[in-house]
């Protein structure tokens, strides 16, 4: 049995990874567990929480996962993936999926012309249905400066790590990314030292590459690297390019 363990993001809550996992969770019967972070969630609360406890309750999921199945994917959504390129080098995953992973932070450029949009939604009046103004309106209200600070330091203390992955990982990066730069991505697949890697950049994806336009390819992507190589059949066929 396969099980896969996805993390969600910062100020994100499952549902940021939610269409894939429950698409691969269909499609293979395998043992999918997606955890809700410390202090993150639909009751987002990050006072006083550390980068630490969300390393260890992403930890502990791993280590459960593991008990119950006999190999494990990792597959981290921007700061999850972050995370989950730590657990990846200390433990025995099998591959690893990066989704918008957070290496870098904010993409300037990128902000700017979703703001200049904001702007012009705001002055015709359509500023509620503002698809990044609704996602980030309530975070940026209710996220604490030091919990950004963790979320910093967490990238500090990672970072270093990424030199011992080994394993299979894929990379995928929104190309129109306002909050995790393209560089980020790059910089991940020019580090991580494995050398079965592989980088696949989706042209008009924003942040959330789950819930985009380019989903579709997105998910086979991911289906075709994880389904590459083991011996459990799906209960709908993946095409493999």
């Amino acid at each position: 049995m396969i099980g896969c363990l996805f993390i969600h993001g910062f100020t994100g809550a499952p549902y940021e990874v939610d269409p894939l996992a429950n698409d691969i969770k269909k499609k293979t019967g395998w043992l999918v567990r997606v955890p809700t972070l410390p202090g993150h969630g639909v009751t987002l609360s990050l006072k006083g929480h550390t980068y630490n406890e969300w390393v260890e309750c992403a930890e502990q999921e791993l280590l459960a996962l593991m008990d119950e199945v006999d190999e494990v994917y990792v597959i981290g959504f921007s700061m999850g993936g972050v995370i989950a390129s730590y657990l990846a080098a200390k433990y025995e995953v099998k591959k690893l999926v990066l989704l918008s992973a957070a290496i870098y932070y904010v993409n300037p450029k990128q902000i700017l012309l979703d703001c200049k949009e904001m702007i012009k939604d705001f002055w015709n009046g359509n500023l509620n249905q503002n698809e990044l103004y609704n996602r980030y309106k309530r975070k940026l209200l209710e996220t604490p400066l030091r919990a950004t600070f963790e979320f910093q330091k967490l990238v500090k203390k990672v970072k270093p790590y990424l030199n011992e992955l080994t394993l299979p990982v894929l990379i995928i990066q929104g190309e129109c990314d306002g909050i995790v730069p393209v560089k980020s991505a790059h910089y991940l697949y020019k580090t991580i030292p494995s050398k079965e890697k592989v980088l696949r950049l989706l042209p008009c994806s924003k942040h959330h590459v789950c819930h985009g336009e380019e989903y579709e390819d997105l998910k086979e992507y991911v289906e075709t690297f994880l389904y590459e190589g083991t011996k459990e059949k799906l209960n709908h066929p993946v095409k493999v390019q």
